[in-house]
C-alpha cells in the first residue's frame, strides 16, 4: 500500500515537473522577470515590478484557476543591461525588459527613433507614434520571435533626453571636445556638435563623471535625478532631443506557450496594458525628475530655438545615414522611416529641422 502511494506521488510529481515555466504546484507557475536597470530610477523597470508583475498575478488569480509566481531580479541581480534580451532568449529569464540600445547589432532598426532627434517631447506622442509603426511593419515584432525566441508584451521607453555637464555650456562650440557618455544610438549626436561620445550605462554615470572619465551625460530627467548625476555634473541643460520608444518588454517564447491558454491571454493583455500607461508614466516622472533635480540644487538652463534648430539642421544626413546602413542589412529600413516621420507629422508636431529620407 505504500508502494502504491509512493508510485502515485512520483507520478504527480514528474506531471508538475512536465508542466515547464517552474511550476512549483499543480496550479502555480514561477517566472523569472528582471532586467539590467534598477527599479527605481528607471521608469519602464518599475512599471515593470509595480504594474505588470502584480496586475498578472492578481488576474490569474481571479480569472482562473492558477496562480502565477514571479521572482524578481532588476538592476543586474540576474543579467547586465546588454544581456537581457540574450537572458530571455536562452531562458535564463522567463521575461525581461530592456532598452534596445544596447542591442544596436541585434536590433539595430528598433532603434529608428533615435535616428530623427530633436522629435516629439512627450512620451506619450512617441510611444504613439512608434506603436502606429510596429502596427504597419509586422518584421519589427516578428524579428523577436523568429531569430531571438522571444514575444514582444509591450513597448516602454525614455522620457525626453537633455544634457547634463560638469561645466556650463551655452554654445555648440563650447561642446567641441568635451566627452560625454550615451547609451550607444544616441552618441552620434553629440558627434554633430563636435563633442567626443563615450559609450557608457546608467550605472556607470556617476562614479565615471565624478573621476572625469567623461564630463556630461546625454539623459532624461528621471534617471539624471534618480541616479544622482546632478552631484558630480550639476549643470543640466534642457535640450530636448525628444523622447524615445526604444525599450522591450519581451517574453520566452517557450516559457510562455507552456502556460495555459488563459494565462497566456492575460499576459499578452497586461503586457499591452503596460504599453498604454507608458506614455502617462514617463511624462509624469518627466515633470517629477525636473522638480527634484531644482530642489537638489542642479543648475537648470534651456537653450533657444535658435541653438536647437542649428543643432538639428546639423544632423540633416543622420536619418539617411542610418537608413542606408540597415537597408543594407536586409532591414525594411526607408517604409519604417518613412511611416515613424509621417506619425510624428500626423501628430502635429513642429520639427526645428524636418528631415527626409530624399
Amino acid at each position: 500500500m505504500k508502494f502504491n502511494n509512493l508510485l502515485k506521488t512520483s507520478a504527480v510529481a514528474a506531471v508538475m515537473v512536465s508542466l515547464g515555466a517552474s511550476a512549483t504546484l499543480a496550479q502555480t507557475f514561477t517566472l523569472r522577470v528582471g532586467s539590467g536597470h534598477p527599479d527605481g530610477p528607471s521608469v519602464y523597470v518599475s512599471d515593470v515590478a509595480n504594474f505588470f508583475v502584480p496586475e498578472v498575478k492578481r488576474r490569474v488569480a481571479e480569472e482562473t484557476s492558477y496562480q502565477i509566481e514571479f521572482v524578481e531580479g532588476y538592476g543586474g541581480a540576474i543579467v547586465g543591461v546588454a544581456d537581457t534580451l540574450e537572458a530571455v532568449q536562452d531562458g535564463i529569464l522567463d521575461i525581461g525588459a530592456y532598452c534596445m540600445c544596447f542591442e544596436t547589432s541585434k536590433l539595430f532598426l528598433h532603434n529608428f527613433p533615435y535616428w530623427a532627434p530633436f522629435g516629439p517631447q512627450g512620451s506619450a506622442e512617441q510611444v504613439a507614434a512608434v506603436r502606429a509603426v510596429y502596427d504597419q511593419v509586422p518584421w519589427l515584432t516578428e524579428q523577436f520571435t523568429s531569430q531571438y525566441a522571444q514575444e514582444l508584451l509591450g513597448l516602454h521607453g525614455w522620457d525626453n533626453y537633455h544634457l547634463g555637464t560638469t561645466d556650463p555650456w551655452e554654445t555648440i562650440a563650447d561642446l567641441q571636445g568635451v566627452k560625454v557618455g550615451g547609451a550607444g544610438p544616441n552618441l552620434p549626436w553629440l558627434e554633430f556638435a563636435g563633442a567626443v561620445p563615450v559609450q557608457s550605462t546608467l550605472p556607470e554615470g556617476y562614479l565615471s563623471l565624478q573621476t572625469g572619465v567623461y564630463n556630461g551625460w546625454l539623459m532624461f530627467p528621471s534617471a539624471y535625478l534618480g541616479f544622482k548625476y546632478y552631484e558630480p555634473a550639476p549643470h543640466y541643460t534642457l535640450v530636448g532631443f525628444g523622447a524615445m520608444a526604444v525599450n522591450a518588454l519581451t517574453m520566452n517564447s517557450r516559457s510562455l506557450s507552456r502556460l495555459p491558454e488563459e494565462v497566456q491571454q492575460i499576459i499578452r493583455e497586461v503586457g499591452a496594458a503596460y504599453e498604454a500607461g507608458a506614455g502617462a508614466s514617463l511624462d509624469a516622472r518627466q515633470a517629477s525628475g525636473l522638480t527634484g533635480l531644482r530642489d537638489a540644487g542642479a543648475i537648470i538652463t534651456e537653450i533657444s530655438e535658435e541653438l536647437r534648430t542649428e543643432w538639428a539642421t546639423s544632423m540633416a544626413e543622420f536619418p539617411r545615414q542610418q537608413v542606408a546602413d540597415a537597408n543594407g542589412r536586409g532591414m525594411p529600413a526607408t517604409e519604417v522611416m518613412s511611416l515613424y516621420l509621417k506619425a510624428v507629422a500626423d501628430q502635429g508636431y513642429d520639427w526645428p529641422f524636418e528631415y527626409t529620407l530624399e
